[in-house]
């Protein structure tokens, strides 16, 4: 068995290398229709078994052909990140551990990879070295996570045990949230049964921050739990809430502050754009990924919470045949899974790759990136319709129908990719830098295929 796995693995490796060279150079939209690769891999269940190497030729052939680009260098249409190789070989050896997180004794390995690499991220950040933190698979389910442990103080502060007697009857809580917040908020408080509607919405500005001042007035008087959730990240303009003057008012008002920083949370390890996060480390919870800007392999979320005993009240699991070790952390007390995989490993591996240097660098790379998109867009007679902070562009082509024709456009040449949006009230194309493999040639390569599309299909050129 063992020289067939080695064997098997190795062939792997050959089909994977072959994907990974042909990122720079391929389109960067799949190339092979939903129809042919369902007819390549579909049809009845085979009564007998097919050979592993079979399969895996299979799955590779399809996979040249029927995937996005999008761990490439010229893939902007949301703000996914590729993967650094340190972390894709790493996230092999979890696949070949096939290691169950949930307590220490599962693994001790992954215990401890965990905390180090949460102090690491903690640090890269600027939190406080407090926080607790937890692996998810997504800022969606950090986000779930961080809501969960504030539902759990600001009704424990009201005299009410949430985890023991439920919602009903419980106080009511207020959720304030910036009328930019991202959807994933409404449906985490869903899921929690806080109600994606019963929102209380705060108004932005151009950039969709929200307005501190509106906030503080919404929360003046406001007696009972609440939550306020702000956003270090807008989605398509990149912004930032002011998080210092909404942290004051959280906390003169007693309510819990949640921070969506999916993405805009990695600002803070560049020197040059972490005074734009001022006041993070005052936040109660935060959410974030590390398969956007930390560019590691899906799925990898992470949660922290400036509160344990809340964190650990609204997660923590219990039952009889788990061998809890007070002496070490066990991973499940921190997140909503018992059994997933060791997501904390590609991150440790992608940080030790790149140190604090290394994230500093792309970070303000992409960011300078994604201002030299902006600038040529607007030199060629194109509305850039955001300012640009980080790096996110919005741009607008003329009409709607011009601008979707051009976005049409430029998926279909293949050069890069860039997807739609609205952003208040009106179509326009949104550019997400985010890749660690991102060159100045890939960007110029893919103003010009911008261009030519615009060129073509809007109104309005320069």
């Amino acid at each position: 068995m063992s020289g067939d796995i080695s064997s098997l693995l190795a062939g792997v490796h050959k089909h994977a290398s072959e994907w990974f060279q042909t990122l720079r150079t391929r389109p960067v939209r799949a190339t092979m229709s939903a129809d042919s690769l369902r007819e390549m891999l579909g049809g009845p269940l085979p009564l007998e078994g097919t050979p592993p190497e079979r399969i895996t030729e299979l799955l590779a052939g399809a996979g040249m052909r029927g995937t996005v680009a999008s761990a490439g260098p010229r893939y902007f249409g949301f703000v996914i990140g590729g993967s650094v190789p340190a972390a894709v070989a790493a996230d092999w050896l979890v696949s070949a551990w096939d290691q169950n997180c949930a307590v220490f004794v599962h693994s001790p390995l992954v215990s401890v990879i965990e905390q180090i690499t949460g102090s690491w991220l903690r640090d890269l950040a600027g939190l406080p070295a407090s926080m607790s933190f937890g692996f998810v698979t997504g800022c969606h389910m950090a986000t779930f996570t961080g809501l969960a442990a504030a539902r759990h103080r600001v009704l424990e502060s009201a005299g009410w045990d949430v985890e023991d007697k439920g919602l009903f009857g419980a106080p009511p809580i207020e959720v304030l949230v910036g009328e930019e917040a991202h959807y994933t908020i409404c449906t985490a408080l869903r899921l929690l049964g806080l109600g994606g509607n019963r929102v209380r919405r705060i108004p932005t500005d151009t950039q969709g921050r929200m307005r501190a001042g509106e906030l503080a007035a919404a929360l003046r008087g406001h007696h009972g739990p609440a939550i306020v959730c702000a956003q270090a990240g807008n989605v398509n303009t990149g912004a930032i809430d002011p998080l210092a003057e909404i942290a004051e008012s959280a906390k003169d008002s007693g309510a819990w502050l949640h921070v969506d920083g999916a993405f805009g949370l990695w600002a803070a390890a560049s020197p040059q754009h972490a005074p734009m996060l001022r006041g993070i480390e005052k936040a109660d919870s935060i959410s974030t990924d590390a398969h956007k800007w930390l560019n590691v392999p899906y799925d990898s979320g992470i949660v922290f919470c400036a509160h344990d005993g809340a964190h650990r009240g609204a997660m923590s699991l219990a039952a009889a045949y788990i061998m809890a070790t007070e002496a070490e952390r066990d991973p499940h007390e921190f997140v909503p899974e018992e059994s997933r995989r060791a997501r904390a490993i590609p991150i440790y591996a992608a940080l030790r790759s790149l140190g604090r240097r290394g994230v500093a660098e792309l970070v303000e790379r992409n960011c300078r990136q994604a201002r030299r998109f902006a600038q040529a867009l607007r030199e060629a007679g194109f509305e850039v319709r955001n300012e640009v902070m980080l790096n996110q562009v919005v741009v607008s082509f003329g009409t709607a129908e011009e601008t979707q024709r051009v976005i049409a456009a430029i998926q279909e040449d293949g050069t890069c990719w860039c997807g739609g949006t609205v952003w208040k009230g009106r179509a326009a194309m949104r550019i997400s830098v985010s890749n660690w493999s991102t060159t100045d040639e890939d960007v110029e390569m893919s103003i010009e295929a911008i261009l030519r599309a615009a060129r073509k299909h809007a109104g309005k050129a320069g």
